[in-house]
């Protein structure tokens, strides 16, 4: 186990950034098509192709999910692994015609410090090109993909991964771009909201503090005085189980437990947080309730833990004058290890 979402079998995912923009992107790419559904719960999404996920539209499965940063310049990006995917062979077969399905979110990264006067094109089509053709099963967290641009409301965002195994022997992984509007850390200090869900000390081992001040509690947002739509926390979760589209439905809304359970607050109306699931069926059995219920607990739990590990990864942005500082550069120093 990688501790990163393709522990579940059938995926890969792949990551490209441009540091002068200082954004990126990540593609999730499915070895044979997936079910897939999403649940946006953030007041302010921005999304593709993401009407034919609803469990009532004909087309079930998807070659790939994308994650971008750029706002809806963003939304160049899944036309660019569409793209790669073609000249693959890949899509949902029209008469003679292949069609990649490939739906997408983005957040915004636009104000963080990166050149985005770029000329008449967006860089993200290539971008989401790059990224379909660097899928691996391991990959860069923290600032890399969909998360290099990243913030959050005290500290540098990014991306971030994990996976679990359930009891009846199911496989979850989470993969998430936190750009919050909130804070993944208590107060001033070192620790995650998602300390109860950590494990192996995957983001520094510090448990909870000592005590948890009423101070710890106060609002802490981007923009306190004028909030504004510059956010977005995306996630894609997966598990090998065999699923309908209702059922992925169904995770989806259960995994937005682990952004309430790692940011504070979460789901506002100027976030588009926003989760899409999938399930690669590779573990070829039907889950029983008891089972989609352990599934979707795990989802929450890998995704809260995905979301502190993305924090406690990122790289300090030196090239950028006034950035928001990194975890690690603020906390690294008070012998937290340096195990991710």
């Amino acid at each position: 186990m990688l501790n990163l979402i393709t522990d579940v079998p059938g995926l890969k995912v792949g990551n490209a950034h441009d540091e002068t923009v200082l954004s990126g992107v990540t593609a999730v790419i499915f070895d044979e098509p997936a079910i897939a559904s999403l649940a946006i719960h953030g007041g302010a999404p921005g999304v593709r192709d993401t009407a034919l996920l609803d469990p009532e539209m004909t087309v079930e499965r998807v070659d790939a999910l994308v994650l971008s940063g750029g706002s809806a310049f963003g939304l160049d990006a899944p036309g660019g692994v569409q793209a790669a995917l073609r000249a693959a062979g890949r899509g949902f077969p029209v008469g003679s015609v292949k069609i990649p399905i490939v739906p997408g979110a983005i957040l915004f990264d636009l104000l963080n410090g990166g050149d985005k006067n770029w000329p008449r094109m967006s860089p993200y089509w290539e971008l989401g090109y790059a990224a379909a053709e660097a899928v691996a099963t391991d990959f860069a967290i923290g600032s890399a993909g969909a998360g290099f641009g990243a913030t959050t409301a005290n500290l540098r965002g990014g991306l971030g991964s994990a996976s679990s195994r359930t009891a009846g022997g199911f496989t979850v992984g989470a993969l998430v771009a936190a750009n919050a509007i909130g804070s993944a850390t208590i107060g001033t200090g070192p620790h995650f909201w998602a300390a109860p869900y950590e494990q192996n000390s995957e983001f520094g081992g510090l448990g909870w503090p000592a005590q948890i001040e009423a101070a710890d509690l106060d609002l802490v947002i981007k923009g306190a005085a004028a909030p504004k739509p510059e956010n977005t926390t995306i996630a894609i979760v997966a598990t090998d189980a065999e699923l309908t589209k209702g059922g992925a439905r169904r995770l989806a809304v259960m995994a937005h437990d682990g952004m309430g359970r790692a940011l504070r607050p979460s789901h506002a109306a100027m976030d588009g947080d926003l989760i899409f699931t999938a399930a690669t069926g590779k573990a070829r059995k039907t889950p029983d309730a008891r089972d989609h219920i352990e599934i979707g607990q795990a989802a929450a739990d890998c995704l809260a833990r995905a979301i502190a590990r993305a924090v406690f990864a990122a790289a300090p942005a030196l090239k950028v004058p006034d950035a928001k500082k990194a975890w690690r550069e603020l906390f690294f120093n008070r012998g937290v290890s340096d195990r991710q």
